[in-house]
């Protein structure tokens, strides 16, 4: 990238990097680290270069200090569980102390920030300025809420609704804030179709007006029926989420079968055609604009790596290098934990000739290569084959393995097809009558036989191989048999005592039903179907914090405006209150008559519950209608504006997102680092094919010479690598951000045709000033 100056992170070319004083050297490995590790977790983060502001933006970049963050914004969040209304009461003093001590985290957290951001792009990054106000707000609040408290009287905490605003714009959020911005840039596309939508609403509410206004026709409650327009939109806005669906329709369709073809035809339009519309118009637009949000970052990753390397580069023969031993302090420092194997293998691929340096285009992988999860398997020889080889070497003991290595000999699968039918016939033993002492004696055999093929597993698979920190399903299946194990003994147990506690019983039913949760196990495509969803975990939970910030704004509000509305009382207290759920407003409505009192806004708990339950839609328009009589008809504008934010906005998002990623996860193939990594793990003779450690086996078909890395014969500096085999994890991504790179690489700008930071900052929906900064 061209640039003159220092600050910018453009460095010329040096004869040789030992000429250089060592403290410049460290300074120069540290100001590349930054860049390279940024590159490798796609952050955007303008720094200052001097020595200083390089080793505060280490600090500030490292995990202590994330997970500090993280964790005040979750007390900070929690509060509203102890705060008035409260699920677990506290004095406002010590909620209030808990709060300022938040508040005082991200203060220092933002003042730490600062010291390593050029102040001139400090100031114009707006999420600096909402935190700061934000932070401003909240202890505006706190000061008139507690003098409020002192006089007894009570206030409205309406900067708890603000508290999201942390967990969004700290740079750590930075997945949830590109969510934001792609629905913010989504939104402009999709208000056309809404307001077409609202247009043929109004059009089927003027209708309805007209054509059963002047009837005198009742609903069910008595109520008229069809004669307020506001009524009418509201009602038929519900039919779209069909929570009214039939009962809207009834009175019509008693006094004549025809009208029942307004209401079918409304559906059709509004419901089948204009949701599906929807749905379209904000996955093709969502997807656009995260597509131009994924070019950004690898456009800026490119431009980071390539700073890093004209920091590091030396001038060998015609071309820039980097020389071996500074890639290897560089990559220590990007990854302190990285073992010595692994970064042996990485310099393999990236010193192809083995020249003892690394030149630019194989340099500019780094950041992918460092992103790649690379599984390094110690290779061991069985106990039992160390300490009796003559027994375990024997051919009914070879005969025995074969049979349960059935990922590698097919044509011993019957061992797999035995358990599975086991297990179909278990599920049919559980659903009988465990009374009987047939089905209790089953029980027993079954557990038996699924201990069986654990044992046999163990003497076939190396134990700590099989147990690997990595071998998930190898965890999952036993531990559903130790499951199965406690479940069958307590079973007993009780049986045999008597005991009737019901929350035992129910725990040791739920342990039985789980064992047959080892198909999945057994099955390969389900095991795929469930290690993707696994692996797209990360993405889920981006829109998982989406949701959360949504809720918790919502119930904030719904807490300050419906708290002690609506009441339960339990039904056998003889309370006549107990029957209107604490409102005489309530008296003989539908809400009331259905004892749905619980749903209600009295603590942050009962209001996420209610939340969710609007977000499956069914009984809406009942519940709006409820707190619609215990407050104002303008209450009902709460829950559409709920509906349309999350249900019809969020949800369609996160099903474009889902199925995006879940694509992306199961049917792509590997990206060409992962090729040039598999490529070269295949050439150094250390590779494991996934289908070989699938269920642990790791050395029963492996060649036993020597696993090392054979050098050339003039490198006589690396050392070998006694008993190391390396596989690439199937398919597992550190960074939600690599995954979803992974739908646009082949996109990417060719080497030599990279655009200018001017015009990478044009495709970010957000300009950032780099002058005087990285």
């Amino acid at each position: 990238m061209p640039g003159n100056s220092r600050a910018a992170g453009t460095h010329h070319s040096r004869p040789s990097s030992s000429e250089e004083p060592p403290d410049l050297e460290d300074q120069e490995l540290l100001l590349a680290a930054a860049y390279v590790s940024d590159a490798q977790y796609n952050r955007n983060v303008p720094f200052e270069t001097s020595p200083q502001a390089i080793r505060l933006y280490h600090f500030y970049n490292h995990w202590t200090m994330r997970a500090a963050t993280y964790f005040f914004i979750w007390v900070n969040l929690a509060l509203a569980l102890f705060e008035e209304p409260a699920v677990f009461p506290l004095p406002f003093l010590v909620t209030s102390i808990a709060e300022v001590l938040c508040l005082t985290a991200f203060f220092g957290r933002l003042v730490h920030f600062a010291k390593v951001t050029p102040q001139k792009v400090f100031w114009k990054d707006t999420k600096n300025i909402c935190v700061m106000v934000t932070i401003v707000l909240t202890l505006i609040d706190l000061v008139i809420y507690g003098s409020l408290e002192a006089v007894n009287i009570r206030g409205v905490r309406w900067s708890r609704a603000l508290r999201p605003v942390f967990l969004i714009n700290f740079p750590e959020s930075r997945q949830i804030r590109r969510t934001f911005r792609s629905i913010r840039n989504t939104l402009p596309d999709i208000l056309y179709v809404f307001l077409l939508f609202l247009f043929s609403m109004m059009i089927f509410s003027l209708m309805a007006l007209k054509l059963f206004g002047d009837r005198d026709l009742r609903t069910v409650e008595g109520s008229p029926y069809f004669t307020n327009i506001l009524d009418i939109a509201f009602e038929l806005y519900v039919l779209v989420t069909t929570a009214n669906s039939p009962d809207v329709m009834m009175p019509a369709y008693e006094l004549n079968w025809w009208y029942s073809l307004y209401f079918i035809t409304y559906i059709i339009i509004n419901t089948y055609i204009f949701m599906s519309v929807f749905l379209a118009v904000i996955y093709n637009n969502y997807r656009k604009h995260l597509k131009n949000e994924i070019h950004t970052l690898a456009y800026l990753k490119h431009h980071k790596m390539t700073e890093a390397f004209n920091i590091l580069k030396v001038k060998v023969g015609t071309e820039f290098v980097v020389k071996e031993a500074r890639w290897r302090r560089l990559v220590k420092v990007v990854a302190p934990d990285v073992s010595s194997s692994h970064l042996e293998l990485l310099l393999r691929i990236s010193d192809e000739g083995q020249k003892g340096h690394v030149d630019k285009v194989n340099f500019l992988r780094l950041a992918d290569l460092l992103n790649i999860r690379v599984v390094a398997i110690n290779i061991k020889k069985h106990p039992l084959e160390t300490w009796m080889p003559r027994v375990y070497q024997s051919s009914t003991s070879l005969l025995v393995q074969k049979m349960v290595q059935h990922r590698q000999v097919r044509w011993s699968q019957i061992f797999v097809w035995v358990y599975d039918v086991i297990i179909l016939i278990n599920a049919i033993f559980i659903a009988l009558d465990e009374k009987d002492s047939l089905i209790s004696y089953a029980e027993w055999l079954f557990l038996s036989l699924y201990i069986i093929e654990i044992l046999l597993k163990l003497y076939t698979y190396e134990p700590s191989a099989y147990f690997g920190r990595k071998q998930f399903w190898n965890w999952f299946d036993t531990l559903i048999i130790i499951a199965a194990l406690l479940a069958t003994v307590a079973n007993t147990t009780i049986q045999a005592r008597k005991y009737n506690s019901q929350q035992v019983l129910d725990i040791v039913l739920i342990l039985r039903i789980l064992r047959l949760l080892r198909v999945i196990v057994s099955i390969q495509r389900f095991r795929v179907i469930v290690t993707t969803l696994i692996n797209i975990g990360p993405t889920m939970l981006t829109f998982g914090g989406l949701v959360l910030v949504v809720y918790y704004a919502f119930a904030i509000i719904g807490m300050e405006v419906f708290h002690g509305k609506i009441h339960f009382l339990d039904p056998g207290s003889g309370s006549p209150d107990a029957l209107v759920c604490g409102n005489p407003a309530l008296k003989d409505s539908a809400f009331a008559q259905g004892r749905y009192c619980k749903n209600n806004f009295n603590d942050l708990a009962s209001s996420l519950i209610l939340l969710t339950e609007l977000t499956v839609v069914n009984h809406f328009a009942l519940l709006a209608d409820g707190f619609a009589l215990v407050t104002h008809q303008a209450a009902k504008l709460y829950f559409i504006g709920f509906h349309v934010v999350v249900v019809i906005l969020i949800v369609n998002i996160f099903i474009a997102f889902i199925l995006e990623a879940f694509f992306v996860a199961y049917s792509l193939e590997k990206s060409e680092v992962e090729t040039a990594i598999e490529k070269k793990i295949q050439e150094l003779g250390v590779g494991v094919q996934e289908e070989e450690v699938q269920d642990g086996g790791l050395i029963d078909n492996m060649d036993a010479k020597d696993s090392g890395f054979s050098a050339d014969e003039g490198d006589n500096k690396k050392k070998d690598l006694k008993g190391l085999y390396f596989r690439i994890a199937s398919k597992k991504y550190k960074t939600v951000d690599t995954l979803l790179q992974q739908m646009f690489e082949s996109e990417i700008a060719p080497e030599g045709k990279d655009p200018s930071l001017k015009e990478i900052l044009n495709f970010s929906p957000k300009k950032v000033n780099f002058d005087n900064s990285a």
